[in-house]
């Protein structure tokens, strides 16, 4: 295993030296499907944005700092999907007991949360609610594809093994999330970031986009049915909402 992790650096090493954080064909294709998705982007996003300001006090968008290529911090852009001031230190314990396990990822709010507003479920289910990251992409900070970007605290946790899934630049969909997602395990997700680091292509983008439809449809099923099942296997006894931090776990 070290002989291997050691010519997976190198092999990262080799492949990123030069390239800097996002190839022309990246850049370019980013900011390609952003204009011939605007027509649809822009009217979705703001409705979504009235949708939020009428249903719950407080500001339409989140704003949380983020690890991005290699190490660099910036602000990602959500829409708000939780009551303000909503305690997320549950987050923070659930990573933790992600990194010492190999069970699957599990989102903390698969099964509710009362600190959602009404409708957040359905914009986090859906991705909708990270359609403000298309400013992120805009700035250069993300892609469309690739690795999502981490919490601060989850980075300072990682070990340089781990650490390579940042020699790309973060994305709003990638290989991870086209996989298996929340069925996975946290060393899988760190291992299919770092293949893609390693292997990232046009085409690779490209199949990554036409796959994250299903995935997102699949995921809204599987909440689906999360939610109705406690009320429908076991009526008499309350269910106890899992707990969520500000930003998924997945």
């Amino acid at each position: 295993m070290p002989e291997q992790t050691q010519t997976l650096t190198l092999s990262i090493s080799r492949d990123g030296a030069g390239a800097g954080p996002l190839p022309v064909w990246k850049r370019l294709l980013d900011l390609f499907c952003i204009l011939v998705s605007l027509p649809v982007t822009l009217p979705l996003g703001l409705a979504i944005a009235a949708y939020i300001k009428l249903t719950s006090p407080g500001p339409v968008l989140f704003r949380q700092e983020r690890i991005g290529y290699r190490g660099q911090r910036f602000w990602c852009l959500k829409f708000r999907t939780m009551r303000v001031n909503a305690d997320t230190s549950c987050h923070r314990e659930h990573l933790k007991s992600l990194l010492k396990s190999d069970a699957p990822m599990v989102k903390l709010d698969l099964k509710g949360d009362p600190r959602l507003i009404r409708g957040g479920a359905f914009l986090r289910a859906t991705g909708l609610d990270e359609l403000p990251q298309l400013i992120n992409v805009l700035r250069g900070e993300m892609s469309l594809v690739g690795p999502r970007p981490c919490l601060p605290y989850e980075y300072e946790q990682y070990d340089d093994w781990a650490r390579q899934r940042c020699e790309a630049v973060p994305g709003l969909t990638g290989l991870w999330q086209v996989s298996g997602k929340n069925h996975t395990t946290f060393r899988r997700m760190i291992e299919l970031d770092i293949q893609y680091a390693r292997t990232k292509s046009l085409w690779l983008d490209l199949w990554i986009m036409a796959k994250t439809f299903s995935a997102l449809a699949a995921q809204v099923r599987e909440t689906r049915a999360a939610v109705r099942t406690p009320a429908s296997s076991s009526p008499a006894r309350p269910a106890v909402p899992a707990a969520n931090g500000a930003a998924k776990a997945a």
